[in-house]
């Protein structure tokens, strides 16, 4: 049974990755408004989606994303992934303090860059000290794992534990094993996405896109348009979802 979704808001996003799974850019498409978002959630809700996590793009560039946060945060657990760029922003940590989500987890693209890894990692004592749980995406991928390594450690030092960093893999490029992914924790548990071993149709989890589709996994093609945004509409939408693998699992090392 479904008890937590995702939601992209957008892929516009100042950043542009290159990479970005979303494709997210500078000149990226908005289809989402808060009117529309607060009911189809609340109704979701109603029906047993008890957690709701919003990306993008860069959710702190979407309009009304505080109008969102603050028609939610007290019916259900809220969190959102964020580059940490806008944050930057006093009037946006302003309106952040009014409209506190349960948990941000800011992402590092680039471990190699130590002004991107220094920010965020300033960024999430910030937001630690605002009373929001904090957490970082690590993303990895096979050419930085020492950098990656170094920053895990890191992030460690400063107060983030284990349980608040996600390590994540490239896609669908440069894309570290699973054992690269644990030798960056020194074989110790960590977290990562629950496909990092094995790829199969999630049971609790789906993931909508910013163009109003859905599939089990953010990743995955064939997503299905939902033509009523309810938990209806949404479940209509999964029925159609012919669900294949995004990537074929990576050869184990010898």
């Amino acid at each position: 049974m479904l008890d937590r979704i995702s939601i992209d808001l957008s892929n516009y996003c100042s950043k542009q990755c290159d990479f970005c799974y979303n494709h997210s850019t500078k000149k990226g498409n908005v289809m989402w408004t808060a009117e529309e978002l607060i009911p189809f959630v609340l109704d979701l809700h109603k029906h047993g989606i008890d957690a709701v996590s919003f990306g993008g793009g860069e959710p702190f560039e979407f309009d009304g994303i505080f109008e969102l946060i603050g028609g939610l945060m007290d019916e259900m657990y809220v969190s959102v992934t964020s580059n940490g760029l806008p944050l930057e922003n006093e009037e946006i940590l302003s309106k952040l303090l009014r409209n506190k989500p349960d948990k941000i987890h800011l992402t590092i693209h680039h471990p190699e860059d130590k002004a991107e890894v220094a920010r965020v990692i300033k960024m999430v004592k910030k937001i630690s000290a605002m009373g929001i749980k904090s957490g970082v995406n690590l993303l990895v991928s096979n050419f930085n794992l020492q950098e990656a390594k170094a920053v895990y450690y890191s992030l460690l030092a400063n107060g983030t534990s284990s349980d608040r960093i996600i390590l994540i893999p490239r896609r669908f490029t440069h894309e570290p094993t699973a054992r690269q992914l644990s030798e960056i924790a020194c074989g110790k548990p960590f977290q990562s996405p629950a496909c990092l071993t094995g790829c199969k149709k999630p049971e609790d989890f789906c993931s909508i896109s910013w163009d109003k589709k859905v599939n089990w996994c953010s990743y995955a093609g064939g997503k299905q348009p939902i033509k009523e945004l309810s938990y209806h509409g949404l479940m209509v939408a999964l029925d159609k979802v012919e669900f294949v693998c995004c990537n074929p699992p990576l050869p184990h090392p010898s």
